[in-house]
């Protein structure tokens, strides 16, 4: 039987951190799907949810990954798209506490397995948020993104 992990985010912007990841669970799974969540709460500039969506896909042209776009519940998209589980990066404890909630929710809400992999200790640094804040006062960011 074939495995298939959900990684679910925004993956704004997708980070070398997130690329690391992917690859391990690539080494655990037959299949990854990356799940780029769009916030329907949130103003959304859905041509760059779509350049992000396609330069994620060129990244992984040569394996068995998938990369989609989702509104709902990640939950319903673990069941529509027949995923084993969804797995999640952990950086550090409060990422860790969060996820644990999650993860627990899934479990008894919807019986859904989540798998955590903790990040390369020379990735743990790095997140969206920060390249975001990096990219916003004109400093140098391009190395926290994976090479295309």
């Amino acid at each position: 039987m074939s495995k298939t992990a959900l990684f679910p985010g925004t993956f704004n912007p997708f980070t070398i951190g997130h690329y690391s990841l992917v690859k391990r669970a690539l080494t655990i799974f037959d299949k990854v799907i990356i799940a780029i969540g769009i916030n329907s709460t949130k103003e959304n500039n859905l041509d760059e949810i779509e350049e992000n969506k396609k330069q994620i896909a060129d990244l992984f042209k040569n394996e068995n990954v998938k990369v989609i776009t989702y509104t709902n519940l990640t939950a319903d998209i673990v069941k529509a798209e027949k995923a084993s589980c969804i797995v999640r990066g952990i950086r550090g404890i409060s990422d860790y506490e969060y996820e644990k909630n999650m993860a627990d929710i899934n479990k008894e809400l919807f019986e859904i397995e989540t798998v955590f992999l903790f990040s390369d200790l020379k990735y743990a640094h790095i997140s969206s948020s920060l390249i975001r804040e990096l990219k916003r006062f004109g400093k140098e960011y391009k190395h926290l993104l994976p090479e295309s």
